[in-house]
């Protein structure tokens, strides 16, 4: 098989690192890539915003798969262009993947399907003045989405209604996330836990992937603004085997059951992202791709051939199960100083050396470059690596102290880390063996 990846970051690097196992595959091709991917597929310098350049490459290159990373070409139908020139594409088409294209779309959806959310309003821009005179109603804290896509940077929980409104004002009149703000969902705080699962489906059947849990905020505990995800462990044991049965039964079933009553089957990777409330597990948001850095962590579990799992997917004959290592992986992502807002690039990265002979250790490549005149590795994004250990079942400690041994390697000017990844499963799970005893 050729197989084409579109994207480069953290995530594609993970999709490539798995698909490069597959003994199914002599060709990998990543568009545009990353150093790191560099080393082992063959990075392609295609506009990756231009789906009628995707399209020529991959049937000049006869492509048999091509699996995309970020979001935005999905929502702008890039599978469906593939599927009309008869190309294998894994991923929603346009239809589908307004799950994550829209949160009006979302809310409603999950509304009309009885899925559980959080209670909601949503406003447009001619009704931004009705959207204050809702925040003045309600109590705090306040969560404001912008309707489209902000790379993972459209949701603020407002503490304040001065501060609801001040948010409201830049997204709308602002347009601090261009179009995408200028419809918006105000909803309701929910108090609890986040966590992800994540399906990958067919249109019909469907396998759970190990429930992860990403680390949102810039800052340990939880404290500063929203990022594209700082770390990320698996599997997350906040989601039990009881949990799980119940998201399958009341939030994934009737997700995909209900795309195929409204004309939309979703087929390729849905991603869930979830709060766990004391009166369940509640959606805080879809999403029509793989999670990053959540895939760094999930696809080392993965105890088989990734490459034909997804192409499984596009055919429509998915195996009903898949077999997952009894192992634990964490993810702790090293960013630029001033992440996740202005930052510096170009900073030389020093170290990779080091924790490349790292056994249990896998280094994914973010926001990195190489340097035109030395030809070293530099910066060149807000997020540059992720470093996942991967340990025995049950032994989330011993991993995170492995990534952190790793993390400590690694240096370039401004280089910022969080340091309580995985700090609530090691919580959850002293809670778990407390109640054993009882």
């Amino acid at each position: 098989m050729k197989v084409l990846i579109i994207g480069s970051g953290g995530r594609e690097h993970a999709l490539a690192w798995k698909i490069r196992q597959s003994p199914q595959v002599s060709e990998l091709y990543c568009a545009p890539g990353n150093p790191g991917i560099g080393a082992i597929a063959q990075t392609v310098n295609l506009k990756t915003n231009d789906i009628d350049e995707i399209v020529r490459f991959a049937e000049e290159e006869k492509i048999d798969l091509t699996i995309v990373g970020p979001e935005q070409l999905l929502i702008h139908g890039i599978a469906d262009r593939f599927e009309q020139r008869g190309l294998k594409i894994f991923g929603p088409n346009a239809a589908a993947a307004e799950l994550e294209g829209s949160k009006i779309f979302a809310k409603k959806f999950m509304q009309k399907y009885g899925i559980p959310t959080a209670e909601f309003r949503s406003f447009s821009f001619e009704e931004r003045f009705d959207a204050e005179r809702y925040i003045n109603e309600i109590p705090v804290p306040i969560v404001l989405k912008a309707d489209g896509p902000a790379s993972g940077k459209g949701v603020t929980i407002c503490e304040t209604k001065e501060q609801a409104l001040d948010i409201l004002d830049r997204m709308m009149a602002g347009k601090v996330f261009g179009d995408s703000g200028l419809n918006v969902v105000i909803e309701e705080f929910l108090e609890g836990e986040e966590a992800s699962v994540f399906v990958m489906t067919d249109g019909s059947n469907y396998v759970l992937l190990p429930p992860a849990q990403d680390h949102k905020r810039i800052f340990d505990n939880d404290q500063g603004k929203n990022t594209g995800g700082m770390g990320a462990y698996a599997p997350a044991p906040i989601i039990g085997e009881e949990a799980l049965k119940a998201i399958e039964q009341r939030i994934i079933r009737p997700v995909l059951q209900g795309m195929v009553k409204e004309g939309r089957r979703y087929k390729g990777c849905l991603y869930v992202g979830l709060m766990m409330t004391q009166t369940g597990p509640k959606v805080v948001e879809f999403n029509c791709r793989f999670g990053d850095p959540e895939t760094q962590v999930i696809l080392p579990l993965l105890d088989g051939d990734f490459t034909e799992l997804a192409a499984s997917c596009t055919r429509g004959d998915l195996p009903k199960s898949v077999t997952w290592k009894p192992q634990t992986a964490v993810c702790v992502v090293i960013a630029s100083g001033g992440y996740p807002d202005h930052y510096e690039t170009g900073k030389p990265i020093f170290g990779l050396d080091l924790v490349a002979g790292e056994r249990n250790v896998l280094v994914f490549h973010a926001g990195t470059q190489l340097d035109p005149r030395t030809g070293s590795i530099v910066t060149a994004g807000g997020r540059v690596l992720g470093l996942t250990a991967v340990g025995p079942e049950g032994a989330l400690e011993q991993t995170i102290d492995e990534a952190y041994r790793a993390v400590v390697k690694i240096a370039f000017d401004g280089a910022y880390y969080r340091s309580d990844i995985g700090r609530k499963g090691i919580e959850r799970l002293k809670k778990i063996k407390l109640q054993e005893r009882i």
